[in-house]
């Protein structure tokens, strides 16, 4: 028998789901080895767990000429050590935001390489497992976590594939784990290992997933550069939904309007639905350590689900009770400005409605303190199909102050000439308009400069799906 470790590779390993999987591999004692752009925490943490990484944001695949110049320039050593990756390895992983002629990838066709996009990849790894899949367009993640904890304490030993970081994971997006503890726990459903994954819906990565449990927080329009309007959104939805086996569960937001009009054709699977008017939202606002209605919908949605699967209200309640929060979800930080103490807020939202729920849960928790909002809009699709939700949103929200960045231009996923109609100078004037509390700045350097010049408020908010966390530690240091 070859004791030949499996060898894969990952184009993209530094994204946040990408890097998940590339974590459960290394635990399989994969040999792993992978590309991105630029470093972060995550690569380096998965460094530090045993990957080989290349950071090659110049690096292009060379021809046979390579070998001859590696003495002479040492970013070709980089390109040739890629393409031994490539050529040693038994997979190749890639993250959706991948372009299809990216260099890594048409050469790992070119040599007939097994080649799986992330979420095709997770696909195979839910057919293994009995898989709780939590999809939606909010709360995602922190749902995703609330499960997983309590199906911890419950003694289940579930796998986590999250699309934020944990402290109660060793700050990761994953956890391994194994065959459930039934000497201690029995739970009828459950008779094999368990995997709870985020499913995510953008470019329908989510039909590739074969869950046992489905999990919906909510539905509204996003992804509109995909799916061009929301119809397609909703079907996209209902085809994951028909992807439950006869045994299935589906468990759904009893009070959202659009799932509301969800019609489930023919369902041959168990339907539960949680609202925020069930007699157990009371005992939860008085346990929960993160503020906000979303949060209470995403712990009912966590309390509905553990129920299902068999877990006593003591248990469930003990773990939602425990739960601190995640990365950059409502995640806090004293830090010190102008020789005085303020609150730092750094949350992941980029939807008007995530906007405006991170605001009003602040609001709930410091009612009475000043708050500042810097925020980095994400995709100019995104701001573009939500533009008129953008202006009201930000009009509305309960805040002294907010300052803009430049919108978030995500590679191979951009329309140039959007860049023309949009953009964050043009979303200040018109938010002024109605409510004259807006700022453009040009990049982080400027926006700290403002802040440290202007700041008088008590909390400040830095809020975005790009890299404006980078602000964030750069205001903390």
């Amino acid at each position: 028998m070859s004791n030949t470790k499996t060898k894969i590779h990952f184009i993209g390993i530094g994204g946040i789901g990408v890097s998940a999987l590339a974590q459960y591999y290394l635990s399989q004692e994969a040999e792993v080895s992978g590309t991105d752009l630029v470093s972060s925490e995550i690569t380096e943490m998965l460094e530090r767990k045993g990957a080989k990484i290349i950071i090659n944001s110049k690096c292009k695949i060379q021809n046979a000429k390579l070998q001859r110049k590696v003495a002479r320039q040492p970013r070709c050593f980089a390109q040739l050590k890629i393409q031994n990756f490539i050529k040693n390895s038994d997979l190749i992983i890639y993250s959706k935001a991948v372009p299809e002629d990216h260099p890594e990838l048409k050469l790992a066709r070119k040599l007939k390489k097994k080649c799986l996009s992330y979420p095709e990849a997770l696909g195979e790894l839910t057919k293994q497992y009995f898989t709780v899949a939590v999809c939606g367009t909010h709360g995602k993640s922190t749902t995703c976590a609330m499960i997983a904890l309590i199906l911890i304490k419950a003694g289940l030993n579930p796998t986590v594939i999250l699309g934020t970081k944990l402290k109660e994971f060793g700050d990761s997006n994953f956890r391994m784990g194994g065959k459930p503890k039934l000497s201690t726990t029995h739970y009828s459903l459950i008779t094999d290992k368990i995997l709870v994954i985020e499913a995510d819906e953008h470019f329908a990565s989510f039909l590739n997933y074969l869950p046992n449990v489905i999990v919906i927080t909510n539905i509204e329009p996003d992804h509109l550069d995909f799916y061009k309007n929301f119809k397609n959104y909703l079907k996209a939805f209902k085809k994951f939904v028909s992807r439950l086996p006869k045994n299935g569960i589906l468990i759904v937001n009893g009070d959202d309007e659009n799932i509301k009009k969800f019609q489930i054709p023919n369902s041959k699977f168990q339907i539960l639905k949680f609202s925020i008017s069930q007699r157990e939202t009371r005992r939860l606002k008085k346990i929960l350590k993160v503020p906000g209605r979303h949060n209470l919908y995403n712990a009912l949605a966590s309390y509905t689900c553990a129920k299902v699967l068999g877990i006593p209200d003591k248990i469930i309640f003990e773990a939602l009770s425990e739960y601190k929060g995640a990365w950059r979800r409502l995640e806090e930080k004293e830090i010190k400005l102008n020789n005085r103490k303020v609150l730092l807020i750094s949350d992941y939202g980029h939807h008007p409605t995530e906007i405006r729920a991170t605001i009003e849960a602040i609001k709930e928790k410091y009612p009475k303190k000043k708050i500042w909002l810097v925020f980095q809009p994400h995709q100019y699709q995104r701001t573009f199909y939500l533009w008129k939700d953008f202006i009201k949103t930000l009009c509305e929200i309960k805040v002294e102050k907010i300052i803009l960045l430049p919108i978030y231009e995500v590679a191979g996923r951009e329309k140039k000439s959007l860049k023309k109609k949009i953009s964050s100078d043009i979303l200040v004037q018109k938010i002024n308009k109605k409510s004259p509390k807006a700022v453009f700045v040009r990049n982080f350097q400027e926006a700290k400069n403002y802040i440290i010049k202007n700041f008088k408020g008590e909390i400040l908010v830095v809020m975005g799906a790009g890299d404006i966390y980078n602000l964030g530690l750069t205001l903390s240091t």
